[in-house]
């Protein structure tokens, strides 16, 4: 028997021992990081609420219960007793039962009024049927990538539980060393912005944060070296993915390609986020005539693989290793990735990118930690002079712009991030025609805007506070407003928008680095009384960042490829809109942790940007700062 059959077979004792003589444990197993008991009486098991906690308390692992199979209700009659028990204001669409997990998947408008407080109608359920419920919200806009996301899982179920007990056996293996120390080596958006990738390891252990691209140019991560899949892909434990952006999660189907068979742990959203954008990056790269990486093949097979997270759940993920996520307010489900390594002996915070202080669309990042003694921070904005303006001005400076170009009789073009910038951008728009800061007019939303922002729909409880009481409480969903309109017809509906009165356009790409930013400027680059506002951070080597330093004669690709353009619309930067911290921001991120760091490695900006936040760090708390270069490694303890 190997160590950890003999492992589930001691707790399946123990579980035995502290449970009511009256409640059988027929199999105890691991899948990924949970314990799961099977037992043939799920019922008696959910009358006694407390027990799951307790157990997990005991045991200290995330505890699911299954039926036995064979204790089963018929679906049919199943499907009649749930829907007696859940509220009918709940708005259940689907109820698909799964008999070899003993699992149902409620599908419903409101999962909260399902779930009952403390959980109280999903034990209902359970108490009735003996069917372990699942709860998933029906998306309030109808996306297809969340709808092909479920289904794929679905038709996945086996060969997914196949995964997640294997690297159950992997998390829960006995520890092969007896040395104890703790490595960061850096792989990519060491004193540049873009290829986030970082290897943290153990004697046990090594986790890869983060796979990405670097925007405006061919640079990929140094993962052939030794210290990364170089020393075979096999050698990797785990994959950390802190969200969904490309410059951390387009590489990441890349592992799978080399033969990559392990775990990525990320959140929902940022699961079905990432999907969507390395889908869209396969599609821009075979426009642009470039051969993609990797195929469409490995993006399921990375989604395939992947063990979403909540916020604040402490996680085993490698036999010495635990990890929590926490918000990180950059966008939807970002992560602060929190790494306890061994009993005790080590803590790193991975912070991602980060935005500080709350916005309109998401609560501030979490800085608030138990222990950490190395921070890996992100220093887009840590230049000496990289203050942004405050929300407020940020607003009020954007509604003059709208307002001067609607005089003009003319239109405002936002280049925007499909995800994040584009929902913020959108809930200032709303409030400013609502409050009538500036004339309703029509918002075209072209490129992935309308996918990305069905998506944030689906996951209200990753938004700030006041937007997911306005949306659950208020039943006013600013992202319904009518004067939003999704442009999915190409060329002649643009060239309708073009011909039309005044509106805004609202279009990917952000950096101006290809998609339908071009087809706009085309139409609408050549009218002084147009304007253009750059709202997020441009790269440099894009165009946008180009544009925003003066050009005005634009290379074109598409239809009118080898032509350039005269651009003659007013171009405007309205800072502040920005999803990552500024100078002060990360300053405060730092200063506000309690206990702070012993070390803080700043990353993810320009060389300047690095090296004027360790500076200013250094001196100002007398932390050790470091501003790396790529392919350095840093040993702990």
């Amino acid at each position: 028997m190997s160590q950890v059959e003999q492992q589930l077979e001691d707790l399946k004792e123990e579980i035995t021992s502290e449970l009511p003589s009256d409640i059988s444990v027929s199999d105890v197993k691991y899948e990924g990081p949970e314990l799961v008991v099977y037992t043939r009486d799920p019922k008696k098991f959910a009358r006694n609420g407390d027990l799951i906690r307790k157990l997990a308390s005991q045991l200290r692992k995330r505890i699911t219960v299954r039926p036995d199979p064979d204790v089963l209700s018929r679906p049919d009659d199943a499907r009649e007793e749930i829907m007696d028990v859940v509220p009918e204001e709940a708005g259940v669409t689907d109820l698909d039962f799964h008999a070899d997990t003993g699992e149902v998947v409620v599908e419903a408008e409101k999962p909260g009024m399902v779930i009952g407080k403390h959980g109280s109608t999903l034990r209902e359920i359970t108490q009735q049927v003996g069917w372990t419920p699942e709860v998933v919200r029906t998306p309030p806009i109808e996306s297809s990538t969340v709808s092909n996301v479920r289904n794929f899982l679905k038709q996945e179920r086996e060969e997914r539980r196949t995964i997640l007990e294997k690297v159950g056996r992997q998390i829960h293996r006995e520890e092969m060393s007896d040395e104890e120390w703790v490595r960061i080596t850096t792989l990519g958006c060491c004193r540049e912005v873009g290829r986030a990738s970082f290897i943290l390891s153990t004697p046990e252990t090594r986790i890869l944060i983060d796979c990405g691209d670097k925007p405006g140019s061919d640079d990929v991560p140094y993962l052939q070296v030794e210290e990364a899949l170089g020393a075979g892909p096999s050698t990797i434990d785990a994959v950390v993915l802190t969200h969904a952006h490309l410059d951390h999660s387009a590489l990441i189907p890349l592992l799978f390609k080399y033969g990559y068979d392990g775990p990525i742990y990320t959140t929902e959203p940022t699961r079905d986020l990432m999907g969507l954008l390395q889908l869209d990056y396969l599609d821009v790269a075979a426009k642009e005539g470039r051969t993609p990486p990797y195929d469409s093949e490995m993006v399921r097979e990375a989604i395939k693989h992947t063990i979403p997270l909540e916020y604040g759940d402490v996680t085993d993920i490698a036999p010495d290793v635990k990890l929590t996520f926490h918000n990180a307010g950059h966008i939807l489900g970002s992560a602060v990735s929190h790494f306890h390594i061994g009993d005790g002996l080590y803590n790193v915070a991975f912070s991602g990118d980060i935005h500080y202080t709350d916005t309109r669309l998401f609560n501030g990042a979490v800085n608030d930690f138990p222990r950490v003694e190395t921070l890996v921070l992100e220093s887009t904005y840590g230049g000496r002079n990289d203050y942004q303006t405050d929300q407020e001005d940020s607003e009020r400076h954007l509604k003059k712009v709208i307002n001067e170009t609607y005089e003009e009789g003319g239109k405002v073009v936002i280049p925007s991030f499909a995800v994040g910038r584009s929902q913020e951008m959108m809930l200032v728009l709303e409030e400013a025609m609502r409050s009538g800061d500036i004339p309703t007019m029509p918002v075209h939303l072209d490129g992935m805007i309308w996918e990305a922002t069905a998506i944030h729909t689906t996951y209200p409880e990753y938004l700030r506070d006041e937007l997911r009481d306005r949306i659950f409480h208020e039943d006013e969903n600013p992202f319904l407003a009518p004067q939003f309109n999704h442009i999915d017809g190409g060329e002649e509906e643009r060239q309708d928008v073009a011909d039309g009165d005044q509106c805004i356009v609202l279009s990917t790409s952000g950096m101006v680095t290809g998609g339908p930013i071009m087809s706009w400027l085309e139409h609408l680059g050549s009218d002084p009384d147009n304007t253009m506002v750059f709202v997020g951070y441009q790269a440099q080597g894009t165009l946008g960042r180009r544009i925003q330093n003066g050009w005005d004669e634009i290379p074109l690709n598409g239809r009118s490829r080898g032509k350039t353009l005269s651009l003659n619309m007013d171009v405007e930067t309205v800072d502040g809109f920005s999803g990552h911290a500024d100078r002060q921001g990360l300053m405060n991120f730092v200063k506000t942790m309690n206990p702070r760091p012993e070390k803080v490695l700043c990353v993810h900006g320009d060389e300047s940007a690095t090296q004027d936040l360790s500076s200013s760090l250094y001196h100002e708390h007398n932390i050790r700062t470091f501003a790396p270069k790529n392919l350095e490694t840093f040993r702990f303890k």
